[in-house]
C-alpha cells in the first residue's frame, strides 16, 4: 500500500502530522504533495519543523490566487503526480481548496479517497469552506469523521454504509503529543511579555472577518474594548493573509500586541496560557476545549457545536461590540467542567488501521 498525502496549509499540516509520523514510524510507503497554498515561511516550514515532518516529495508552488485559478493549477499539478506513482489511497483533510484539488484528482484517476474530518457542516453556503467540505465527502470512498454528530449529517445527505468511520479528531492527536513539549521548550510569553493567565489570545482570517475594511476595523474595537475591560492585554498574531489597512487597524489599539504568526509549538504554548482566546478558527476552537481554555468565537454560526456542549467556548449573539463584550465577561466568570468531545489522541491509528485493511480491496 502506497498513500499520497495532499496538503497545503498550516491546519493540514498539524491534522496530518500524527497520520504521517505513524507511517514514518511503521515504515509504510507514503509520499507527500504540498501545493504551497500556505507560501509563507512562518506558516509553512515552521511547522514541518516542530513536528518532525519529512520534506515532502513534491511542492507544486501555487501559492495565493483566485479560487478558479488556484483549484485549477492544483488540479493539473497533482494528477501529474498521481499519474507518475499510482498510489494505493489519496488522504487529503478538511476543506482548503487543496484538499478539494486532491480530492477531484483521485476521484477522476479512480484513486480511492480518504477524507480525514469529513462531515463538517456549517450549514451556511457562502463559505467556501462549507461548498470545499461537502464536495470533498461526496467524492470520497472512505469518510473519517472526528464525531458522531458528522456521521449523521453524511447519512442525512445520503452517503451510507461501512465507509463512514468515527475516528476523533487528528488535531487531538498532535495537540496532547506537543503540549508538554510546547511549554518547556517555547519563550514566546517571555520574548512577548506575558503573563500566565493574564492575556487573551486572538486570531482572526477568515474572509467573512477581515475581506470587509470597515467590518474588520470595527471587530478590532470590539476586542480592544474586551482587553480594555477584563484587563487582559491581547496578542494577535497576524496571519499573512491580512494586508496593512488591518494590521493598521489593529495596532490603533494600544491594548493589542501584533506579531508576526508563529510556529506550532509557540502558538500551543500562548493557547495552554492564556485566560481568553477569541477566534475565528476551527481549528482553534478544538484546540480551545482539548487544552481546556475559554474561547469566544468570532463568527455567526460553526461546524463544530461539540466545542459549546461544557459552556467552555461561546457563539455570541452577533458580532455587534455590546454582544461580544457581555459574552466575554461572562465567559470569564464562569466555572467549567471541562470535556474534550474530539477524541482521545488516536484517531490516527483507527485511520491507518482502516486504510491498511482495505488496502487489497482496492488493487
Amino acid at each position: 500500500m502506497h498513500i499520497t498525502y495532499v496538503l497545503g496549509t498550516r491546519p493540514e499540516i498539524i491534522k496530518l502530522a500524527s497520520l504521517i509520523q505513524a507511517s514514518v514510524r511503521e515504515g509504510l510507503p507514503f509520499s507527500i504533495i504540498h501545493t504551497n497554498q500556505h507560501y509563507a515561511e512562518r506558516m509553512d516550514r515552521v511547522f514541518f519543523n516542530d513536528l518532525e515532518l519529512p520534506e515532502p516529495n513534491h511542492h507544486l508552488g501555487i501559492g495565493s490566487l483566485s479560487h478558479g485559478e488556484q483549484i485549477g493549477r492544483m488540479l493539473t499539478g497533482i494528477e501529474r503526480v498521481l499519474l507518475a506513482q499510482r498510489p494505493s489511497v489519496v488522504v487529503v483533510q478538511g476543506d482548503t481548496n487543496s484538499a478539494l484539488a486532491g480530492g477531484l484528482a483521485a476521484n477522476k484517476l479512480g484513486i480511492p479517497l480518504a477524507h480525514v474530518e469529513a462531515g463538517l457542516r456549517s450549514y451556511d453556503r457562502s463559505m467556501p469552506e462549507e461548498i470545499n467540505r461537502v464536495l470533498i465527502d461526496h467524492l470520497s470512498d472512505h469518510l473519517f469523521c472526528p464525531t458522531a454528530n458528522q456521521a449523521n449529517y453524511l447519512v442525512g445527505e445520503g452517503i451510507r454504509g461501512g465507509h463512514i468511520h468515527i475516528t476523533g479528531n487528528t488535531i487531538v492527536d498532535a495537540a496532547l503529543d506537543y503540549a508538554e513539549t510546547a511549554q518547556r521548550r517555547s519563550d514566546i510569553l517571555d520574548r512577548l511579555g506575558l503573563t500566565q493567565g493574564k492575556y487573551s489570545l486572538l486570531t482572526c482570517h477568515r474572509p467573512s472577518n477581515t475581506d470587509d475594511p470597515a467590518h474588520f476595523a470595527t471587530l478590532m474595537d470590539a476586542v480592544a474594548d474586551i482587553a480594555e475591560a477584563s484587563g487582559f492585554p491581547l496578542v494577535f498574531p497576524i496571519h499573512p493573509r491580512l494586508g496593512e489597512h488591518q494590521r493598521q487597524a489593529a495596532a490603533n489599539h494600544h491594548q493589542i500586541t501584533l506579531t508576526d504568526p508563529v510556529g506550532y509549538l509557540d502558538m500551543l504554548a500562548l493557547l495552554q496560557n492564556a485566560a481568553l482566546i477569541l477566534t475565528d478558527s476551527g481549528g482553534v476552537q478544538e484546540e480551545a476545549c482539548i487544552l481546556q481554555r475559554k474561547c469566544l468565537i468570532l463568527r455567526r454560526n460553526m461546524e463544530r457545536p461539540e466545542a459549546l456542549e461544557n459552556g467552555g467556548c461561546v457563539l455570541p449573539a452577533s458580532l455587534s461590540a455590546s454582544d461580544l463584550r457581555s459574552a466575554a465577561l461572562a465567559l470569564l466568570e464562569r466555572p467549567v467542567v471541562w470535556n474534550n468531545p474530539f477524541g482521545d489522541g488516536f484517531a490516527y491509528r483507527r485511520i491507518l488501521d482502516t486504510l491498511t485493511a482495505t488496502a487489497d480491496t482496492h488493487l
